[in-house]
């Protein structure tokens, strides 16, 4: 009798979430992983389940993506790889493969994830910058919003920057850094990128939503401050819209990576 070989497969994704209700599976309209589990279904002819490293809600997007699924099939990466990106929408594509350690799992292992999150920043909006960014009309103080970001950094109470309603066991989390930047060649665009061990769900669209009340003028940095340590979401301002946050990373330690395709390093 034949042993069943079973292998397991790390993808990298990247998606415009613009035409979908998140990245998870949902009772009704079309999400990434549906898209992506049925597609690597009817290539490799079986049922796939993916496992992601995280969720992006609704209309958010994501460069750095990553999840795995196990398979019995013998077919080579590369076969995958070209297959499964021809069987995909536009908005979505697997830009690397690798066949890793059984023991590799996308959410457990993950180490860091780095948002970023872009504002355009002009009187006049920009349609091609739209569904990609949150057009901020009024001018914005730029260094009282770089004041509040050494308040977030670390391990804090991130209760007042949840999403409301939401029921879970920690509303602690660990910051590594945070930052504004002017995005090189893309005038009045600013970019703001936060780098932690795990985000809660809204989280950095609310951190954004408050930074940006504090740079319309509307909240000073000490109110930034009180907000933090009141730990009660009804007392933040509502959330940034999710069209302008992107996942830009995931980080992991090294694994044993037994194959993979591309063979050459993938910068999107």
């Amino acid at each position: 009798m034949n042993e069943v070989n079973i292998r397991n497969i790390r993808i990298f994704i990247a998606y415009d979430g613009t035409n979908y209700l998140g990245w998870q599976i949902q009772p009704k309209g079309p999400t990434v992983q549906g898209i992506i589990q049925d597609t690597l279904s009817k290539i490799l002819g079986h049922k796939v389940k993916l496992k992601s490293a995280g969720r992006t809600d609704t209309g958010v997007h994501a460069l750095y993506q990553t999840a795995h699924f196990l398979t019995t099939s013998d077919r080579p990466l590369e076969i995958i790889f070209r297959a499964v990106n021809a069987m995909l929408p536009q908005d979505i594509v697997i830009w690397k493969l690798e066949e890793v350690d059984f023991k590799f799992h996308s959410q457990r292992d993950s180490l860091k994830k780095t948002y970023v999150y872009y504002i355009y920043n002009y009187p006049i909006r920009n349609p091609l910058v739209r569904l990609y960014s949150w057009w901020v009309p009024e001018k914005l103080d730029l260094s009282a919003m770089k004041a509040c970001l050494p308040l977030i950094i670390g391990e804090k109470d991130f209760a007042s920057f949840r999403k409301s309603g939401t029921d879970i066991k920690t509303t602690i989390r660990t910051v590594y850094d945070a930052k504004f930047k002017r995005v090189p060649g893309r005038k009045h665009m600013i970019a703001f990128e936060i780098t932690g061990r795990g985000f809660m769900r809204y989280m950095v669209r609310n951190i954004v939503g408050a930074l940006v009340e504090v740079g319309r003028g509307n909240l000073t940095v000490e109110d930034f401050k009180k907000i933090l340590e009141a730990r009660d979401r009804k007392v933040a301002p509502p959330p940034a819209p999710p069209q302008g946050l992107v996942l830009k990373r995931i980080e992991y330690p090294e694994i044993k990576i037994i194959d993979s395709y591309p063979k050459f390093k993938v910068e999107l």
